[in-house]
């Protein structure tokens, strides 16, 4: 009885420090795709990624590495921070022709 008491106690511990090292491990290789992402936005992307992130083929080892250490739900929440990241960024952006409120053509369909 004393050795299934002592084997389920093992088994309900937590490793903080196995857990923080995987972590770690998903940051370290989010932050390389994402950095090749912007060294490599020239380019033309052809690779689709969760929620409709494309990227170039240049990255998909980086993804591959990505997707490997790191969660899917987070792979899936990162993406969609960045997305959004770039969303606002391209808003923002001077140069872009897309800045701003968007300006919808009113057609009246109703006869006076």
């Amino acid at each position: 009885m004393a050795l299934e008491t002592r084997s389920s106690q093992a088994l309900d511990t937590v490793h903080t420090d196995v857990l923080s090292q995987a972590r770690l491990a998903c940051y370290k290789a989010r932050d390389a795709f994402y950095t090749c992402l912007e060294r490599e936005s020239n380019k033309k992307p052809t690779e689709i990624a969760s929620v409709g992130l494309l990227y170039p083929v240049e990255c998909k080892k980086n993804r591959e590495e990505y997707v490997k250490h790191c969660r899917p739900t987070w792979v899936k929440h990162f993406d969609r921070q960045y997305c959004a990241k770039k969303r606002v960024q391209r808003l923002l952006d001077d140069n872009e022709p897309r800045r701003g409120p968007l300006s919808l053509s009113q057609h009246s369909t109703f006869k006076n």
